[in-house]
Formats: structure tokens, sequence, C-alpha cells
């Protein structure tokens, strides 16, 4: 299917955002937001954000994909991904105004963005958003960060010949030895660091995860951080705990791909996907139409 790009220039609060929409000529009725990770712009790593949603609309699927408030060709001062909510919004009413066929809006983000999109959900539950598509979404704090080293990294060196012959000849730096003696107290420290944080901002993304009634897209990349880290904190933090127990849930781990999907087979693995999930949605939501007009 053939499509344009074009220039979304719309206000947050009184300041100008920038934004590209890629719009096919017969667009469906769900269309998508991309929300960007910082801190990057529009663009994304390697293009990746402009090939997702020229992808997407090839397929018959309008996108917008924009820059915050701060970043890039965007007004105002920058800010963190806790605090985009209003961007967000003013995102989907300049996706629904410019392409009048689109009803519904998935969320679609990278690691803080992810973030962001279940933030938003938390404070708007905007009930124009039927979807989440979340790729590696960050949930970083101290203990999980220690966690998932100890469990990613440590581990692994601890099993290693070439540990143990540094550490008994003494050629083991005292920086790396420290390192590792705080990341096992972190790693341990129990549910301390929760009552220290009170809400954060991963509780609020799990109440977001729990009380969202439409679908859920997870991309785990094999070869990240970022997402072995939030494995760790679904699977030992009480307030995660029903995560994987969503209805409509939808779960793919990418073997050897990186935090950004950077070369080109896993980043097409990612558009396959976004674009099979899109098109049940977009199945689903038909059938729906028909059973009402029925």
């Amino acid at each position: 299917m053939s499509y344009t790009e074009e220039t979304a220039s719309f206000a947050s609060e009184g300041e100008r955002l920038v934004g590209i929409l890629s719009q096919p000529d017969t667009p469906a009725q769900i269309g998508v937001v991309v929300v960007v990770g910082g801190p990057q712009y529009r663009v994304g790593s390697h293009r990746q954000f402009v090939l997702l949603a020229r992808a997407l609309a090839n397929a018959g699927f309008a996108v917008l994909r924009f820059d915050y408030r701060g970043m890039g060709d965007s007004e105002g001062q920058p800010r963190q991904f806790e605090s985009v909510s209003a961007d967000i919004a003013a995102a989907i009413d300049a996706l629904q105004q410019r392409v009048a066929s689109v009803r519904q809006v998935v969320l679609w983000g990278l690691c803080d963005g992810a973030s962001a999109a279940l933030l938003y959900c938390f404070e708007k539950q905007d009930p124009r958003v039927t979807g989440l598509c979340l790729l590696n979404p960050w949930v970083r704090s101290e203990a999980s960060l220690a966690r998932t080293q100890i469990k990613h990294y440590y581990t692994q060196r601890l099993m290693q010949k070439s540990f143990w012959q540094k550490l008994l000849s003494g050629k083991m730096a005292l920086g790396a030895l420290s390192d590792l003696t705080d990341n096992i107290r972190l790693s341990t420290s129990g549910s301390g660091w929760l009552r220290a944080e009170k809400q954060s901002f991963q509780h609020s993304m799990a109440q977001a995860w729990q009380r969202f009634e439409g679908q859920i897209l997870l991309l785990l990349s094999g070869d990240d951080y970022v997402a072995k880290e939030f494995l760790e904190y679904v699977n030992t933090d009480a307030a995660w705990k029903d995560t994987w127990a969503h209805p409509h849930l939808q779960r793919h781990s990418l073997s050897e791909v990186d935090h950004t999907c950077s070369s080109a087979v896993s980043r097409q693995r990612v558009e396959q996907l976004t674009l099979d999930w899109l098109t049940q949605q977009s199945a689903r939501g038909q059938r729906s139409h028909d059973a009402v007009v029925a």
C-alpha cells in the first residue's frame, strides 16, 4: 500500500511539538503513536523509528512519531520520561485530527518510551489507547540493577578460571572487588529499597499494566541488560506478581537481539511481530464492529 509522510506540528501545554506522520492511502481504524525513549528524537537509533513507521504505514497503519518537549525540533525544556504524559496525549489528539479514520490508538515504546507509555495509562486511563507495544521496558533501580549484574555477569565470572587466578594472585583491582560486594549487598537488601521509594514509577507501571484492558505486546531482547533487568524486577517484586497472567498479553523473547535491534534482521523481526499483532487487533476490531452493525 502506498503512503505519504508529512510534518505534524501540534501544541502541548502551549509549546510546539514536531512529529512526522506516515499516512497510508486507506488507513486502518487503529493508528500508532511511537513514544520515543530518551535521550533521542523521533528518528531513533540507526533510524529505527523511521523504518518501523514506514513498514507499518506500508501495511495500512497510520503512524505518528514525535519529539517530546525539549528534544529534537520541539519547543520547551527537556524532561524525563516520567513527565511526558501531556505530550503523549497531544500526539494522540494530533493523530486523530489528521487521520479521521483512526478510532483506536496503540502506543509503541522502546526502553523508557515503553515505561512512559505505561505511565500515561496510569495517569490518564485514556479509552482511545487499546494497545501497548513495549520493547525492553525500563525499570531501573539500584537493587534491580545489582540483582541483574549478579545473575547475568558476576555468576558467569565466578565460573571462569581467570577470575580466580586474578583474585588469588592479588591482581584484581580493589574497585572491582568493591563493586562486587556493593552489588551483593544491594541485591540482598530485600524490600527495604521498596519502602524507601514508596510509590515508585515502577509500581505505577505495574498498576497500569494490571488494570489495562487492551492488548499488550511485550518484546524482550535476549542480548540486553535492560530486558534482563525487567524480567528480574517482574519476577521478584510483589507489585508485578500478576504480570504474566494478563489476559491479553503476547510475549516474545528475541534471542541474540540487542537493546535497539540494531541489525537489519532483528529490526525486521520486531517490525513483523508488531505488524502481525496489529493485524490481529485490526481483525478483532472489525469483527466487533460487524457484530454491532448486524
